[in-house]
């Protein structure tokens, strides 16, 4: 089939239902009272969305620097930024924590007493990290359902045998290309919930998470066109085109990026003016109210293949952008990314430049394997106003760029000249990164193991698609946890870290690791140094077949909360139904290296959670069966809309049927 052929189908196949909000949480046989509450618990109001900082809108621009001028610093530390903000973030976990702690119903332990003991010294206390993985729209969906349910601020997350309040309780938060949609979409939004956005109307002017129109289509609320397409393609290529015409290189990353600012950004306008460095101005995190978002990306060569597994993997916060691999070992201040730095600073004779760090084109270097999506369209010969706005604007930047390049985010090297010993880049003008997962490393967890952070457990959210056919294709199976143990081993680039050990992907198929949450590095005894404990939750059906293509490009709203829907149930477990302890056991994960810290005596029903939940060491690598995991509770009728949820009682009761135990 030709290219535009496909992709005339695909825009066929994007033809948007009925858009309708959904309960991403449902109470199993509710009471009268509780359907009432839950269809008033979340008012559908508007967000307020992040600060648009950049002076001239996508186009990056000189402006005077500071008076103190930027300067790059050594990662041999966390920013002053960083240190100033954890006090401030740690001690407003503290009441979170307790509230989920005591919750949880720790059996003989009095989780309060120990918080309040504790609370004064909140080093003392757990450091909790979550991170949700790429896979496209897969992720960002089944990542959401996950969110959700560690949100207090999602409805009935704080019942019993949920778990309202990990989010709240949690440090860092990190997200790796559709892991990274997410985290970027809900921080460029002033930390907005899960809930309030599929709550929120389609019919309601810049709504998010529309993916009925597919990006080649452009965004739609409700049954009326924002833009047309024609509008669409030609604003985005406008944009890149005044970008290049400022003398920045420019790639299908940029046109990528603003695609995606559309869905996740603003859909009026794709907000080209939004930053990702404006989120350290943002209320909710600059008071310490919302953990701190962290994005992956992986350092290439334009012309590479492969990516090595001993990359460099930078990072990028609100403050910063730079990596702990002893390559570089440099973080600059990512407000003036876009500025010509050399040797650390930026000439006295040199202007700053702000606004190069659009927050669409860091979710997008986050996630440029998906730009073979656009390169769809830079192929195809048909000779339409749409076509042809796109087509020139992606030949014009690609004509001297080889065909393995094509997929680079192009930075201007903050680095250059900056250790030059060590660093492969020291040497160019030019820092082009691609997709953070591209070194198999699909859960971001190098931020959040780096010794100076501290974390105590992660909660790795995995929507990898490992499997193949002709069995059940699109689950993960171990294979991104694999790749970061690997590459702990690995002493030029490891830089001090430490993760537990991990089997091989045929163990975790033949033992069912994949298909369950799993502890790993329970014993700390067994351990090198002080690593994190991760809490390993693969995605796996519940209630809908989440394992939809990481390529689909559309979703109807029914659909995308079918997957949130089933993400939620990945992380409680169908709310307590495949195991009424696992929310203890989950609060046994947060304590436990606290409980280490503090000499107190783990739990005896910590220690059952153990001998659950933890990998013993047993192994077989033999080749697993077909794996075609089976769905734990009654399947989501989507075409019925089973998953939606209005603002009326009616509506919830129809949802919980849907959903209740077999």
């Amino acid at each position: 089939m030709k290219l535009q052929d496909s992709l005339a189908s695909l825009l066929t196949a994007s033809s948007v239902l009925s858009a309708a909000s959904a309960s991403v949480v449902v109470v199993r046989n509710p009471t009268v009272d509780e359907v009432g509450a839950e269809a008033l618990a979340v008012p559908l109001t508007p967000w307020k969305r992040a600060t648009a900082e950049a002076p001239n809108n996508y186009i990056p621009t000189e402006v005077d620097c500071p008076s103190t001028r930027p300067t790059i610093r050594s990662a041999a530390s966390l920013s002053n930024e960083e240190l100033a903000w954890l006090p401030i973030r740690r001690n407003n976990t503290v009441t979170a924590m307790r509230n989920l702690l005591t919750r949880v119903n720790i059996t003989g332990f009095d989780a309060g007493a120990y918080l309040d003991t504790h609370s004064s010294n909140a080093s003392n206390l757990p450091n909790i990290g979550i991170a949700a993985s790429g896979g496209g729209y897969r992720a960002l969906m089944n990542g959401a359902g996950n969110i959700a349910a560690f949100d207090s601020r999602t409805a009935n997350s704080t019942g019993a045998g949920h778990l309202g309040g990990l989010l709240q309780s949690a440090t860092y938060l990190a997200g790796l290309s559709g892991g990274g949609w997410l985290v970027g979409s809900l921080y460029v939004n002033n930390f907005t919930s899960v809930q309030q956005i599929i709550d929120t109307t389609p019919d309601t002017s810049g709504s998010l998470w529309q993916f009925g129109n597919s990006i080649f289509e452009g965004p739609a609320t409700g049954k009326i066109q924002i833009l047309s397409s024609a509008q669409y393609y030609s604003n985005i290529n406008n944009a890149v085109s005044a970008k290049a015409n400022a003398g920045f290189n420019t790639t299908i990353t940029d046109y990528w990026g603003r695609a995606l600012s559309y869905q996740l950004v603003n859909a009026t306008d794709g907000g080209p003016a939004y930053t990702f460095s404006s989120i350290a101005d943002d209320s909710e995190f600059r008071s310490g109210s919302a953990p701190m978002p962290i994005l992956i990306a992986d350092g290439r060569a334009p012309g590479e293949l492969l990516i090595p597994s001993n990359t460099t993997v930078f990072e990028f916060n609100p403050w910063e952008m730079g990596t702990f691999d002893p390559t570089t070992f440099a973080f600059a201040p990512l407000r003036y990314t876009g500025s010509n730095f050399s040797a650390g600073v930026v000439p006295d004779n040199v202007k700053c430049v702000r606004g190069f760090d659009n927050a669409g084109y860091v979710m997008g270097t986050s996630s440029t394997l998906f730009n073979q999506f656009l390169l769809q369209i830079n192929s195809t010969n048909t000779t339409t106003p749409v076509s042809q706005a796109l087509t020139s604007g992606i030949t014009s930047v690609l004509k001297d760029v080889g065909q393995a390049g094509d997929d680079i985010a192009d930075w201007v090297n903050p680095f250059y000249h900056y250790n030059n010993a060590t660093n492969l880049n020291a040497q160019s003008r030019r820092l082009t990164l691609v997709d953070g997962g591209e070194d198999l490393q699909n859960i971001p967890l190098h931020p959040l193991i780096q010794p100076v952070r501290n974390v105590d457990v992660i909660f790795a959210i995995d929507s990898s698609a490992d499997t193949v056919a002709p069995a059940a294709a699109g689950w993960p199976n171990g294979t991104s946890l694999v790749a970061t143990y690997q590459r702990s081993l690995n002493v030029s680039q490891q830089n001090g870290t430490v993760f537990p050990a991990i089997p091989d992907t045929n163990t975790f198929v033949n033992l069912g690791l994949n298909n369950r949450p799993t502890f790993f590095g329970c014993d700390l005894a067994n351990m090198t140094g002080q690593t994190p404990l991760i809490v390993y939750l693969p995605n796996s059906p519940y209630v809908y077949n989440s394992n939809v293509s990481t390529f689909d490009p559309a979703y109807n709203n029914t659909e995308r909360n079918a997957i949130i829907q089933n993400g939620y149930d990945v992380a409680t477990q169908g709310n307590g139904t495949r195991d009424a302890q696992w929310p203890a056991c989950v609060g046994c994960a947060i304590l436990s290296r606290s409980l280490n810290r503090t000499n107190t005596p783990l739990p005896a029903v910590c220690t059952q959670c153990f001998q659950r939940y933890c990998w013993d060491g047993t192994v077989n690598p033999t080749a697993p069966t077909p794996y075609n995991p089976k769905r734990v509770l009654t399947q989501i009728n989507v075409r019925s809309g089973a998953a939606r949820f209005g603002a009326t009682g009616l509506a919830l009761v129809a949802a919980v049927g849907a959903v209740v135990a077999q």
